[in-house]
């Protein structure tokens, strides 16, 4: 830990000057920087439960345990932390009552202790996998809980915590709660020193994932995109384009009428992916440049937080970043818009529930542009379609015990 504390704060000064660049380059603010750096907290007058999430996926899945928390203590108050603008901008456009956001700051001791003088912070609950050494240690030193909920350790990274043996136990001996994601990551995170009795059960908080009621496709796209003749590339990664393109100008002659989105897991990849898109041959229509979508164009929806639209208006979904070797995205959105799931091979961070899926009949595995245009073609079929959609519903039917998990958390916090 020693070591750790040196090095982090040897690097706090290149650090923060590499952020103050984003600020000079027009990327940031000055008070984003601010906030970063640890030199600017929101001060509280009311004690606050602190919740980090790393971006905006971590932070949807964190919604269903704000709002469970509520529910358990009304008058709870929070202060969320994100490492992303786009994911702050998230928190605080929700506007939840009691629920203040800022920049996470960086792994500073001595922020991690301005803030939780600050904001009068009752204890931390971290979302999956984001274990700052400085962070914990200073609520821990302060006698003050930290909890770790649907928390993720994949085969990779356990290899590098092995490397760091010492600060791995350390780290797990000041969790107070850790609820793993799946069997996998309890049995990585028991391997490294954490003990049985810290072990909540597995919880993975994207099966909680509520759609946003106020967020319906307007009319100009439910003019062009019918769910039983749309289908979506939700979250791609770069290499996946071309292979969904190339598989959807196979799909033409087969499927007259058939509309594409193509919804970036990186929106500022739009115009690259137009660009890509017009020189395969296809027409093109841009989001973020305001373009009407068309019959005849390949939409790319390259904005922020409207994925919701785009499950809604599409049958068939691919799940991007499984033919990109980036673990695959999450298949609990899709299911719960009744949109069939297509993936790649690589789901290695939803094994058990992508496997769950495939086993049921409830997603179909593809490799290329070929076997990709055979599934959505197969799922052209009303009933092969709506079965599969069926059957994920079953098969990600969610959990029961959140609730219970949030009861005995909000009892074990410090008294106000």
């Amino acid at each position: 830990m020693l070591f750790y504390r040196l090095l982090i704060t040897l690097l706090w000064l290149p650090v923060s000057m590499a952020l103050l660049a984003r600020v000079i380059a027009g990327r940031e603010g000055f008070s984003d920087w601010l906030e970063r750096v640890g030199l600017r907290n929101l001060s509280s007058g009311e004690p606050r439960l602190w919740l980090h999430a790393a971006s905006n996926g971590e932070l949807a899945s964190a919604r269903p345990v704000i709002f469970a928390l509520r529910d358990a203590d009304p008058a709870l108050k929070l202060l969320v932390t994100t490492n992303s603008l786009s994911g702050r901008d998230m928190a605080r456009d929700w506007d939840i009552p009691g629920v203040i956001a800022q920049l996470a700051p960086l792994d500073m001791r001595w922020s991690a202790a301005r803030i939780i003088r600050r904001c009068r912070v009752r204890g931390l609950i971290i979302i999956e996998s984001e274990f700052w050494p400085n962070r914990i240690a200073a609520l821990s030193k302060r006698g003050l809980p930290v909890f770790v909920l649907g928390a993720r350790l994949s085969r990779r990274s356990a290899q590098t915590w092995r490397r760091l043996a010492p600060l791995a136990r350390e780290l797990q001996a000041r969790i107070t709660y850790l609820s793993p994601q799946d069997e996998g990551s309890r049995r990585r995170f028991l391997s490294l020193g954490a003990r049985t009795e810290q072990m909540g059960p597995v919880l993975n908080l994207k099966a909680f994932y509520a759609p946003p009621k106020d967020m319906l496709p307007d009319e100009s796209l439910r003019n062009v995109f019918q769910p039983e003749d749309t289908w979506l590339a939700a979250s791609t990664h770069p290499g996946e384009d071309k292979i969904v393109l190339d598989a959807h100008k196979r799909l033409q002659s087969d499927w007259p009428g058939l509309h594409l989105i193509i919804a970036p897991r990186h929106p500022a990849r739009g115009g690259e992916i137009g660009s890509l898109a017009r020189r395969m041959g296809f027409n093109v229509a841009l989001r973020s440049e305001g373009d009407r979508p068309r019959r005849n164009a390949v939409y790319i929806a390259d904005t922020l937080r409207e994925m919701p639209l785009w499950y809604q208006c599409a049958g068939i979904c691919f799940v991007g970043g499984s033919l990109a070797e980036k673990g695959g995205h999450t298949p609990f959105e899709p299911a719960v818009f009744s949109s069939a799931i297509l993936h790649g091979p690589d789901v290695r961070n939803f094994t058990a529930i992508y496997r769950k899926l495939d086993v049921a009949g409830a997603a179909i595995q593809v490799e290329d542009a070929p076997s990709l245009r055979n599934a959505v073609l197969q799922l052209r079929d009303t009933d092969r379609r709506e079965a599969m959609q069926r059957i994920a519903h079953d098969v990600l039917d969610q959990p029961a015990h959140l609730d219970t998990i949030i009861r005995e958390l909000v009892r074990s916090l410090k008294p106000r």
